[in-house]
């Protein structure tokens, strides 16, 4: 894979710097990434990385998917791919790619995550896959233009923009933080 460690690492340094309350519960998985092992690779068990998109269009609102496998509203997101050259590009690829919004509509508001999360994932034995975690780290997006198209029927059943409200009760305050985020500069 071309995303490494070391940049998983990066992320979530970068991601404590702007929320050190969180470092007790991320504990874990960065203990998991200075052992050394592939946390890039769907394959790595007991834990691997996943990415996330929080897409705000107009400060308003923000598009969530209904995902076929889990059966819950959630942000786009999913695992890294070999291709995949940077976290941010995977979570901008797995937006697009589960959504159909244009990629050139789409902006990174940061390149901090605007969440990271550290889950269990049950056992999926039609994937081969033992129970194991997700170390999901998300990042936050902007546009003014931005439609859903085509959605990838194989991972989602629906796609809509929801009031920021709404979404966060739905969601969770990784939604007010994707509007919160400080704009990147240059």
């Amino acid at each position: 894979m071309t995303i490494s460690n070391a940049e998983v690492s990066d992320a979530l340094s970068s991601y404590l710097e702007r929320y050190p309350d969180e470092a007790n519960r991320l504990a874990e998985p960065l203990r998991l990434l200075a052992s050394g092992q592939d946390s890039t690779s769907r394959r790595s068990f007991p834990m691997h990385v996943t990415v996330g998109a929080l897409l705000v269009r107009d400060g308003r609102e923000i598009l969530l998917i209904e995902h076929l496998a889990y059966g819950i509203i959630l942000q786009p997101g999913g695992h890294l791919e070999p291709s995949d050259p940077t976290l941010i590009a995977a979570a901008k690829r797995e937006l697009t790619e589960e959504t159909g919004v244009d990629p050139g509509h789409v902006s990174p508001v940061t390149l901090t995550p605007a969440y990271i999360e550290y889950g269990q994932v049950p056992a999926r034995p039609e994937k081969d896959e033992p129970e194991h975690h997700h170390l999901d780290i998300g990042y936050a997006f902007t546009t003014v233009r931005g439609e859903i198209g085509l959605i990838q029927e194989s991972e989602v059943t629906g796609a809509g923009w929801y009031p920021l409200d709404i979404a966060e009760r739905l969601v969770g305050e990784r939604i007010a933080r994707a509007v919160s985020a400080p704009v990147r500069s240059g």
